[in-house]
């Protein structure tokens, strides 16, 4: 069960919190608001494996485009065709 604390109570009991961090994420609220959450390093690298980068297409290059364009499916995913919005003429 995730617990709500204020940044107040955390300063001064940090070590409580750091333990229950570990069971469960701590969400450290300042001025009534939720602002920062106290969680364990295991599941902060989970999250963090799931971070994904995002690129401008505007900012690829001739090639890279041209590579993605040159791109073609694997026809054993043919199927997946069929969750495509139907082509704009």
């Amino acid at each position: 069960m995730t617990t709500t604390v204020a940044a107040a109570a955390v300063s001064k009991d940090f070590g409580a919190y750091q333990d229950a961090a570990v069971r469960d994420p701590v969400i450290i609220t300042k001025n009534g608001q939720p602002c920062t959450v106290l969680l364990a390093y295991e599941d902060f690298v989970r999250l963090s494996k799931r971070d994904r980068q995002v690129d401008l297409t505007a900012e690829l290059s001739a090639d890279e485009i041209a590579a993605v364009e040159a791109v073609e499916m694997d026809p054993g995913l043919d199927h997946l065709n069929s969750e495509l919005p139907p082509a704009k003429v």
